[in-house]
């Protein structure tokens, strides 16, 4: 989720290898995805079918193979955005399907004089009928509407600084959420996209932290945040409701010394009860690369193998609480592994809405709001706390509270919700 503005330019001609990018790219409600596929040493776009009864893979080549470093993002209208780097300039195009060829729509391009300026797209937008990008340049970012304008790219907003990530806060694509690097630490803010860019802090856990939004879920609130807050220099993992007073939590669960643990879906439609949403993990240790699923209201991880030929960090929670997982093998080249959220201990049932878990008293600590809905971002003042507060932590420090060590076990079937394919 984040990317280096200050990395030097590449020699290479493809300047979209400055940051690695998704395996497979899934459109926000769960209709196509695309990706980058290889045939022999021949790059070319992959789209994928996923609402039907059985998945299916379409390839969109174009006269020539890809560079490697080439991204691609579905719409839902069945095309799939290309982002091609030529000589300096960023081109967009729209590939779609033609019997037996590939149709391409040219949509411009975007030009950054400065040489130093790195340009990738933004995950899907709500809607999946717009397309949006951020160039980062020495002094600042700009935000630019890729497809889906009336006459090309379009220049949407400028943000002052070095900004990463970009999160979607609401339904309508709206409300962008960007890490900003300024003055030696990054905070995340808000990025109104209707009104002319207008810019509102989201995340200032601590004066001195560096504070990154991950993941959010528009129907619950619910945030994954990684900071330093509670352990300067540390990163850790830690959740968060967007509009509520309580303190950011840090769990012991998802802290890990010898594994890197990035959240990479959250389920849908739990609009009163954010802790019971089921938060998919992709786990990197000395083991390899597995699957972790978590739910706020739990003080545990459960672990799983991941499915054979899993397009790694990629995957789609559905409402209901099944996640879909896309994988590609040399038997089955277009696949979706189904996992079931696991249960909560005395949870009967899946449609059963968990009760909130009781909360340990903790000193109020404002999350920064968005202005979801009309409310309007209030920077907190010097009365306000700006604490994190650490799960599974008798004793908190001025600082940010203490710090324990902890690792992620290796994966294991045992308890773990059964995996299914199609």
């Amino acid at each position: 989720m984040t990317a280096c503005a200050t990395e030097p330019a590449v020699e290479d001609e493809n300047e979209n290898e400055w940051t690695a990018g998704p395996a497979c790219v899934i459109t926000a409600d769960g209709t196509y995805a695309a990706r980058l596929a290889l045939d022999g040493e021949s790059w070319y776009p992959e789209r994928w079918t996923l609402d039907g009864p059985e998945p299916y893979a379409v390839p969109l080549p174009a006269h020539q193979p890809e560079e490697p470093g080439t991204e691609v993002l579905p719409l839902t209208d069945g095309r799939v955005l290309i982002h091609r780097v030529a000589g300096g300039r960023h081109v967009f195009s729209l590939l779609y399907p033609t019997g037996p060829g590939t149709g391409e729509l040219p949509l411009g391009a975007v030009e950054c004089p400065d040489e130093g300026t790195r340009l990738r797209l933004l995950p899907p937008a709500p809607g999946g009928e717009r397309a949006y990008a951020i160039a980062v340049g020495r002094g600042s970012t700009a935000v630019w509407l890729v497809a889906g304008g009336a006459f090309g790219p379009e220049h949407v907003a400028e943000v002052p600084g070095h900004c990463s990530g970009g999160v979607w806060l609401d339904g309508t694509g709206r409300l962008l959420a960007l890490d900003r690097a300024q003055g030696g630490r990054t905070k995340t803010v808000v990025v109104d996209l209707e009104r002319g860019g207008e810019m509102s802090p989201l995340l200032q856990i601590a004066e001195h932290s560096n504070d990154r939004l991950l993941l959010a879920d528009a129907d619950s609130g619910l945030l994954l945040i990684r900071s330093d807050a509670p352990s300067p220099g540390h990163d850790r993992l830690g959740w968060g409701v967007i509009g509520s007073t309580l303190p950011i939590r840090f769990p012991e669960c998802l802290h890990a010394t010898d594994c890197a643990v990035t959240p990479f879906a959250i389920q849908p439609g739990q609009v009163l009860t954010p802790e019971s949403c089921a938060v998919a993990l992709r786990i990197d240790g000395p083991a390899g690369t597995w699957l972790g699923l978590w739910r706020p209201a739990e003080r545990q991880v459960h672990h799983l193998p991941a499915p054979e030929g899993w397009l790694a960090g990629t995957g789609l929670w559905t409402r209901e609480g099944v996640l879909q997982l896309p994988y590609a093998t040399g038997a089955v080249p277009c696949g979706v592994a189904r996992v079931g959220a696991p249960r909560r201990t005395g949870e009967p049932d899946r449609t059963t809405d968990p009760a909130p878990p009781e909360r340990p008293p903790a000193r109020p600590v404002p999350l920064q709001q968005a202005p979801l809905q009309g409310r309007v971002i209030q920077t907190p003042g010097p009365h306000h706390s700006a604490r994190p507060a650490l799960e599974d932590e008798a004793v908190q420090a001025d600082s940010g509270g203490e710090t324990h060590n902890g690792s992620a076990t290796d994966p294991s079937p045992t308890d773990s919700p059964a995996m299914t394919a199609s």
